[in-house]
């Protein structure tokens, strides 16, 4: 069934939760001439984008009444339940023919639940749509999207998604873009907490941390995180955060806990997620997620 359209056959378009990625994320639909209506908790996060086009809504329920496409991107599970379901949540607004794409990273047995709680209470329909890329690939449109949900869904979302992003995979049913994104983690947070240590030794040894990924280019080490974490952990730059601490440990602890229903061993993800628990104590919860090199400082 189709959405709430605009005159050039388009759909009206919502976003709700405007951070790190969310921001960059609206604004690339903006510059792409879409009308978009905008929510965050903070209201005046949304004031940029107002200024750029953005149409500003006072609660969830308003985006969804004037949208037919419900773009998210929240914290964590508790956060989507709130706004899912809350007071004046998407859940109080008319929902048959309108379709939710959560870029949230939640778990997948809770992306599961709110999809069929929410489509019983209105008819609105799901997508769980987790990104890899970071705050660059929010605002370069380079980012990969797995998504779970309708095949249907999914083609009707396409096109807007992929002014956000580079790829945008249908990886099964509900679901099963959240089980996705916990694979990228278990490899993101791996590598973070192994290029710390292969940073660290190049410096501990008087070798240039910042030209490894000169040096290794091309050859079997060479990676997308190695170019781009190396010499922000060599050098300190952690502002803007690539991500936060918080936020990399609750993937990977949600990882640990589907592991453990699916009898999966993950020792390397565990003990990264333990890495990231020490980091969340010694830097803080919103501390960049690459500052894990800083655990392995000397004290002078």
């Amino acid at each position: 069934m189709a959405g709430v359209g605009g005159t050039d056959g388009r759909e009206k378009l919502g976003y709700l939760g405007l951070g790190m990625m969310g921001l960059p994320m609206t604004r690339r639909l903006l510059d792409a001439g879409h009308d978009v209506t905008v929510w965050n908790r903070s209201a005046s996060k949304a004031a940029g984008l107002v200024e750029a086009g953005a149409k500003p809504a006072a609660t969830p329920r308003d985006v969804a009444a004037g949208a037919g496409i419900l773009f998210m991107c929240l914290t964590d599970a508790a956060a989507v339940e709130q706004v899912v379901f809350g007071r004046d949540g998407l859940a109080a607004a008319k929902g048959s023919g309108k379709l939710v794409v959560d870029f949230s990273s939640i778990h997948p047995d809770a992306a599961r639940s709110i999809a069929a709680r929410l489509k019983a209470a209105t008819g609105m329909g799901w997508i769980d749509a987790p990104v890899s890329g970071g705050t660059k690939g929010a605002e370069e449109g380079s980012l990969a999207v797995m998504a779970g949900g309708d095949a249907a869904d999914i083609e009707r979302a396409r096109p807007y998604v992929l002014e956000m992003a580079k790829r945008f995979t249908h990886m099964g049913p509900t679901g099963a873009g959240q089980t996705t994104k916990l694979c990228n983690q278990v490899i993101v947070g791996c590598a973070m907490a192994v290029l710390a240590e292969a940073t660290r030794l190049a410096s501990n040894a008087g070798i240039d941390a910042v030209r490894l990924p000169e040096a290794l280019a091309g050859g079997f080490a060479d990676s997308i995180p190695l170019q781009l974490f190396v010499p922000r952990m060599a050098q300190g730059i952690h502002s803007p955060p690539l991500g936060h601490i918080a936020t990399m440990l609750k993937d990977l602890d949600t990882v640990v806990d589907v592991a453990h229903d699916t009898s999966t061993p993950v020792p390397m993800a565990a003990l990264a997620a333990q890495l990231f628990r020490l980091a969340k104590a010694a830097r803080g919860a919103d501390a960049d997620a690459l500052e894990i090199y800083k655990l392995s400082e000397t004290r002078k």
